[in-house]
């Protein structure tokens, strides 16, 4: 594993892939990340148009419905739960 250390944190974990030209005036270029596994992971592109350069993130979709996915699950968890126990003052109901 400490083998493996200075190769995610050297430049090179970060790698560009090949242009792409789209038409005459814009070019793209891809870049992605290197994990500690060998596995790429897709940064975001470069966006090259009459020599101005436009930085576009790669936005993971997964991660954020993963997290929306935990909130809900926490929420209906800690809801369940308070409506499951009951509250510790005294039942105040008037009884006729």
């Amino acid at each position: 594993m400490t083998s493996r250390l200075p190769d995610v944190f050297s430049p090179s974990a970060v790698q560009y892939g090949e242009t792409v030209r789209v038409d005459d005036r814009t070019t793209i270029l891809p870049v992605s990340r290197r994990s500690t596994r060998g596995a790429e992971t897709a940064v975001g592109l470069f966006t090259i148009t009459d020599g101005t350069a436009t930085w576009t993130p790669a936005v993971d979709m997964g991660r954020i419905h993963l997290i929306g996915a935990l909130t809900g699950l926490i929420a209906a968890t800690l809801g369940c739960a308070a409506v499951l126990r009951r509250p510790p003052w005294p039942n105040v109901t008037i009884d006729r």
